[in-house]
């Protein structure tokens, strides 16, 4: 029971939630059914003594009849506003043919009068041998002559597919070179090397995307406040966003102007390969841009791209002899801006999947110093920032120890592994890996069992952002929709407790943030009701349990109520 002494003094609270399940994650007191809010923190937390405290004429009770409340959840991985671009277009997630592709997108290419077609989400397995070409869809949107332009956006968001025509609108007619590692592939002919449509990485994508057809500014705003509010139906308070530049942080501040956002957003601005110490400067400056609900932290890299690819960086090539090099043509160049954005105290964020990516982050980070703690104590030599590794798709088992040891956080997402991969290796991604490597994939429990901080997230829009279908395949290692599907590697299941961690005191610690992730006085009211407990309920009665309320900085942004 909480005292007067715990919750610092009685008064009028703004909101009083009774009758709840509440789940603090607080190991002082790991469970209550009464919260006490005002100015937008947590007051008080206990019994029915909290409601006689704290009731006041002004007090708004939300009875929640047995719901649980728990620490706000907070997607560790996504990208709203870039999913605005990411994700125009037809939605080809359902697609598994090369027929079925075919045939939307002659359905597209008549419906669309502006001669465009654009469409994401595609698995580059429904080609054959997995390699996306553009001579295979050609004819169906009009011929690579006065055909309609087409770019079709891959699943793993590192890739794209141009139509021959896109290719000669852009005057992409031969292989680039740039200063990452990413591809125009070509094909061998007697007139030269000759573009096949099938474009990776970010440098390759952007000469083609340029052209499409982009929407006006206030319906990108409308879009994303939209987006935003979807997902604090769905118990979000907040998102890490792994992705920005000066137009997205544009689009972010507008849109804010209109209304406030409905979550917390979190940005880590890209840096890209060939970054200068101009480029540098202004990332570093950019860390004071902030708005009522949203903020830069951090800053984003890419070590490597894809497995599905073939641009992610492994120790052995792959089966095709591919994912051999960094994304960086000079890895040291990495090295470089990452220790100097640290030396300013900026967090980093590395994408790397491959084990010989990990690898070299880990190389770069680990001399940096143990982080320091989230309430700012510490010792002499903690490094100023923390910093992440995103993905970590396969990992040996040295991988995994390291990390563990090493204070890193390891972020993942448990969906690319229970959606984008079968239980008996037949997908791309584990052909292309072998059976030992694809054993080695998504390892969350293990990292766990090292000591690791793992965050857990969607990636949207390469996976649905829904929290709570996240941790129940965190613990099924299946889709949850899908009861006949076979686990992925079901010996890395977690708990419902560990997944719920992963959503809340996960993020804040990685963040270094110690008044979020767990319900206790004095902690950022920073909440999510929803139907069941998600760390005692199965998880399919997570998944389908409704969001009753989301609650960010004490004020209600969704509620069922």
């Amino acid at each position: 029971m909480s005292t007067p002494s715990s919750a610092g003094t009685s008064g009028s609270a703004d909101l009083l939630f009774v009758e709840a399940d509440v789940v603090t994650l607080d190991p002082s007191r790991p469970r209550a059914s009464a919260v006490a809010v005002a100015g937008g923190v947590v007051v008080d937390v206990g019994g029915d003594e909290v409601a006689q405290r704290w009731r006041g004429s002004r007090t708004e009770v939300v009875p929640l009849r047995g719901a649980a409340l728990t620490p706000g959840w907070v997607d560790g991985h996504s990208h709203p506003v870039g999913s605005l671009t990411m994700s125009a277009g037809a939605d080809l997630t359902g697609v598994r043919t090369l027929g079925q592709l075919r045939d939307a997108l002659a359905r597209l290419a008549r419906e669309n009068t502006d001669g465009w077609v654009q469409g994401w989400g595609l698995m580059p397995d429904v080609f054959p041998g997995g390699v996306p070409r553009a001579d295979l869809v050609d004819d169906v949107l009009g011929g690579p002559d006065g055909g309609a332009l087409c770019l079709l956006r891959m699943a793993d968001a590192h890739s794209a597919l141009a139509s021959t025509s896109l290719l000669r609108a852009a005057g992409v007619d031969g292989p680039r070179r740039f200063a990452s590692t990413a591809e125009v592939v070509c094909d061998d002919s007697p007139d030269g090397p000759r573009p096949t449509g099938f474009l990776l990485e970010w440098d390759a994508m952007l000469l083609v995307d340029h052209l499409a057809p982009r929407a006006p500014d206030a319906d990108l705003r409308k879009r994303l406040h939209a987006l935003l509010g979807d997902m604090a139906a769905q118990g979000l308070v907040g998102a890490h966003v792994m992705d920005g530049d000066a137009s997205s942080l544009g689009l972010l501040a507008r849109t804010e102007d209109d209304d406030d956002l409905p979550l917390r957003l979190r940005v880590a601005p890209f840096c890209m390969p060939g970054v200068d110490d101009d480029g540098i400067a202004e990332l570093i400056a950019w860390q004071s841009r902030v708005g009522r609900r949203w903020g830069v932290a951090g800053v984003k890299f890419m070590i490597d791209g894809t497995i599905d690819g073939g641009t992610a960086w492994l120790e052995h090539p792959d089966v095709k002899g591919e994912s051999t090099a960094s994304y960086w043509r000079d890895p040291q160049a990495y090295a470089r801006a990452v220790r100097a954005l640290d030396a300013a105290g900026v967090p980093t964020v590395t994408h790397a999947i491959g084990d010989r990516g990990v690898g070299f982050v880990l190389d770069v980070l680990e001399p940096l110093g143990p982080p320091a703690a989230a309430d700012g104590s510490g010792s002499h030599g903690q490094r100023r920032a923390p910093h992440r590794l995103e993905h970590l798709e396969t990992l040996p088992d040295h991988l995994v120890a390291r990390i563990g040891a090493s204070g890193i956080t390891a972020s993942m997402q448990p969906t690319h592994c229970s959606h984008f991969v079968a239980a008996d290796g037949s997908d791309n991604w584990s052909q292309r890996l072998g059976p030992e490597r694809a054993g080695h994939g998504w390892r969350i429990r293990d990292l766990l069992q090292a000591g690791a901080l793992v965050v857990l997230g969607s990636d949207w829009p390469v996976a649905n952002y829904d929290a709570r279908a996240i941790m129940a395949a965190a613990q099924l290692r299946r889709p949850v929709e899908d009861d006949d599907a076979a686990p992925v590697r079901p010996d890395q299941a977690i708990s419902g407790a560990a997944a719920l961690a992963g959503y809340t005191r996960g993020p804040a610690l990685a963040v270094g943030d110690a008044s979020r992730g767990a319900i206790r006085v004095g902690a950022v009211a920073d909440l999510t009701a929803v139907g069941v407990d998600p760390t005692t309920a199965p998880p399919a009665d997570l998944a389908a349990a409704p969001v009753v309320m989301t609650v960010v900085g004490g004020r209600p942004v969704h509620r069922t109520l």
